[in-house]
């Protein structure tokens, strides 16, 4: 399913906009890729997992909704790295999550602001699988949340998202729940104790950085430097992938899906200069 939808306008009274970025790997694998995002961001250990909490808000300063930034940061974040990344968004309508992991179509849910599904129980489904939940236990507690409840809101059936993840490893430190204004979980991830800021980088350390990304990704005989089939078609894969996704996030001025773009050329542009520059048996 696509994980965007219109975006409606602000709800009087509603909480404002706010983003989550989880990923599952330790601090040390996430610092290199969220640098290639060029946005200042706070990494916090969470148990088996890593969150990213945004410390500029993108979607509100223009046009483009929250969810549509989280879905271009969290395939950025994806399509370099063995681990998945689940982004959580909410404002003032709606909130949901997407699930992006490497070069799959992101999968999404979304909940009105009251509380009412309106994603797809095979999305759900999908999340499942590629997260390696139990298809009985998790699969039974996700479906409650694809379900009418008049006592549960958007920002209930994300905790509730949340305490099925923690039997995947999920642990959110104190202070960052789902709901809460991005200035306060910014905050919040500025006390935790094992917290490492990510700089908005120039695009120089950002190449650099996608190096020390990649070599700590271990996927052996896909690494650029390789040399080997594998590693030359998926340069081309990558390239012929980012230039659409790349024009895309500059055509709808959004510069989650550009820096994803950026991401895949860059990916498969080092690929195909490595093997065209390595020295030949």
């Amino acid at each position: 399913m696509s994980t965007e939808s219109p975006r409606t306008g602000p709800a009087s009274g509603g909480p404002t906009p706010g983003a989550l970025l989880l990923c599952r790997a330790e601090p040390d694998s996430v610092a290199p890729a969220a640098h290639l995002l060029r946005e200042p961001m706070l990494l916090v250990p969470a148990g088996e997992w890593s969150v990213l909490v945004p410390e500029s808000t993108p979607w509100a300063d223009g046009d483009e909704p929250v969810d549509r930034v989280l879905t271009g940061w969290a395939t950025a974040l994806a399509v370099g790295a063995p681990w998945p990344v689940l982004a959580l968004w909410w404002d003032g309508d709606r909130a949901g999550f997407t699930l992006a992991s490497g070069f799959r179509r992101p999968v999404g849910y979304i909940w009105l602001s009251n509380g009412t599904p309106v994603g797809e129980d095979e999305a759900m489904r999908t999340f499942a699988t590629r997260l390696g939940l139990d298809p009985v236990l998790d699969m039974e507690s996700l479906e409650q949340l694809t379900r009418p409840d008049s006592g549960a809101d958007a920002r209930a059936r994300l905790s509730g998202l949340l305490a099925v993840l923690t039997r995947a490893g999920v642990e959110l430190p104190a202070g960052l729940a789902p709901g809460d204004r991005a200035d306060r979980l910014v905050e919040s991830a500025r006390v935790q104790p094992h917290v490492r800021a990510i700089e908005r980088t120039g695009w120089r350390e950002a190449v650099r950085a996608e190096l020390d990304a990649v070599d700590a990704s271990r996927l052996g005989t896909w690494l650029p430097w390789s040399g080997t089939p594998l590693a030359r078609a998926l340069a081309l894969t990558q390239i012929a992938a980012g230039l659409p996704l790349t024009a895309l996030g500059l055509h709808r001025r959004s510069a989650g899906w550009a820096a994803a773009g950026a991401l895949l050329l860059a990916h498969g542009a080092l690929g195909l200069a490595y093997d065209v520059t390595r020295p030949r048996d």
